[in-house]
């Protein structure tokens, strides 16, 4: 499959891309990596007391096992987009699982929690390499259409299956095997997809002139995210007023806009302020991370409610989650349809309402006394129906307008705004709850989660009035392109 050029220059002569043996059977490895990354962070938060009675960690130590995951793959989203445009997709697939791997196999053997720490930071390095180059190539191998709604189906219903799956798999190899075959289960998956991507993605080259890109906006842009991520995820444990979190979020942000000051003079921009000139883009981007302030804190505080309130287990826990799983994985293939049929405003839209009334409705559902059959299970179906809506559409809205050299960056944009979305979203969410909560009787904590989720209720109401106003220019016909890889039927 050929591209357009690359890297910014203009004229450039067209840049080949990525070829597979097979459209479904790319599918399956890229969603399959979707899932890996996803479960990665599930398995570990199960495994985290286990971590901490083997390497005698405290809660400290034991928050920066998860953290550092988090910083470095939300810093470095942007950044691996935009590298997979300029270097080739499938190359920066495979550093990025290759990464993940080597890193995963360090934290298997690490002796104490602070190469642990490490190990957990290379991790989500890889993820990020991996996350924006799998999300890339699935824009150039499925054309903006219904093929790419039905691939951008798949990818949803992983996402809901991942998180479920991970709580799972971590209680079980936890329990049986101890929490270090939580990592060499990151090590087997990892060469196994590595090793079909090699099989199944065919080479791929980067742009014309070696993929040169500015340095000065690799480091301003990757440093800020990774600040301002660092703030978010370390709020909870120092306080969002506290020195460390107001430091690191003012040092992100000043870095940020040095960013948006560099990028306007430099001649290959790392991203082009055309591209965030477009308004149905930034809109597209801005709903889904409203979408992940929702979604990602309402799974965290489920599970949460139902282990210390219900007093399930951890993997009770998880288990509580499987029906809106089984929903998601239902409804995402039907998304395209429903895009076809009303739209993709109208189907957004839709989403956003589902959402919104899914998460009020289980907030206001929650009691201490009641069990899971009659408090969680109903406002969680419908949640699983809304989920698929709102992350398809705001995808295909957020990439709808990238060209055939912009595909990682389009990726990297949308998955950022996700990624921060996410954490953003339990940043406040847990605030809001802990703030409610004056003391720690079930009673206590249900108010806490009541108010949390009806905040959360509140990000999906304004995202629902912003996807009404969502407007995509209308496409313009692309010449044909030789080697095209077929469209699934």
């Amino acid at each position: 499959m050929t591209g357009g050029p690359t890297g910014g220059a203009p004229g450039a002569a067209p840049a080949p891309t990525a070829k597979t043996r097979g459209s479904r059977g790319a599918l399956a490895l890229l969603a399959a990596t979707q899932l890996l990354l996803i479960l990665d962070t599930a398995v570990v938060n199960v495994a985290l007391p286990s971590i901490g009675a083997d390497l005698g960690a405290g809660a400290a130590g034991l928050s920066w096992v998860a953290n550092a995951y988090l910083i470095t793959f939300g810093g470095l989203l942007l950044l691996g987009g935009r590298v997979a445009d300029l270097l080739g997709h499938r190359r920066v697939l495979l550093a990025g699982l290759g990464l993940l791997a080597a890193a995963s196999a360090v934290g298997a053997l690490a002796p104490g929690t602070g190469v642990l720490v490490a190990a957990r930071a290379a991790q989500g390095a890889g993820a990020a390499l991996a996350a924006a180059a799998a999300f890339a190539l699935l824009l150039v191998l499925f054309p903006d259409g219904p093929a790419r709604h039905k691939a951008l189906g798949a990818f949803a219903a992983m996402g809901g299956l991942g998180g479920v799956l991970g709580t799972v798999l971590g209680g079980v190899l936890t329990d049986l095997l101890g929490w270090r075959s939580t990592m060499w289960l990151n090590v087997l998956a990892a060469a196994l997809l590595g090793a079909l991507a090699l099989r199944m993605l065919e080479g791929a080259r980067g742009a014309p002139g070696g993929g040169r890109f500015d340095l000065a906006g690799a480091l301003t842009g990757t440093g800020g995210l990774g600040l301002v991520a660092y703030a978010l995820v370390g709020a909870a444990e120092n306080g969002p007023l506290s020195a460390p979190t107001l430091g690191a979020g003012a040092g992100g942000l000043a870095l940020l806009a040095a960013f948006a000051a560099v990028e306007t003079r430099s001649a290959r921009p790392l991203v082009p302020p055309t591209v965030l000139a477009r308004p149905a883009l930034l809109r597209a981007n801005v709903l889904s991370a409203l979408a992940q302030m929702t979604l990602f804190p309402m799974f965290f505080l489920v599970s949460v409610h139902l282990q210390s309130v219900l007093g399930y287990s951890p993997l009770g826990g998880g288990l509580g989650l499987l029906p809106l799983s089984l929903v998601v994985v239902a409804v995402a293939p039907q998304t395209g349809r429903l895009i076809f049929r009303l739209g993709l405003t109208r189907t957004m839209t839709l989403g956003f309402a589902l959402l919104c009334a899914g998460t009020v409705w289980l907030a206001l559902s929650l009691t201490p006394d009641d069990g899971f059959l009659t408090t969680v299970l109903a406002p969680s179906l419908l949640l699983g129906a809304a989920l698929p809506l709102v992350v398809v559409t705001t995808n295909v809205a957020a990439t709808a307008e990238a060209a055939p050299e912009e595909t990682g960056l389009a990726s990297g944009l949308v998955n950022t705004s996700q990624q921060f979305g996410s954490v953003l979203g339990l940043a406040l969410l847990v605030a809001v709850a802990t703030t409610r909560t004056e003391s720690a009787t079930a009673a206590a904590q249900t108010d806490g989660f009541r108010a949390a989720l009806l905040v959360g209720g509140a990000f999906a109401a304004v995202a629902t009035l912003i996807s009404v106003r969502l407007r995509l220019p209308m496409p313009t016909p692309a010449p044909p392109r030789r080697g095209r890889v077929a469209e699934p039927r």
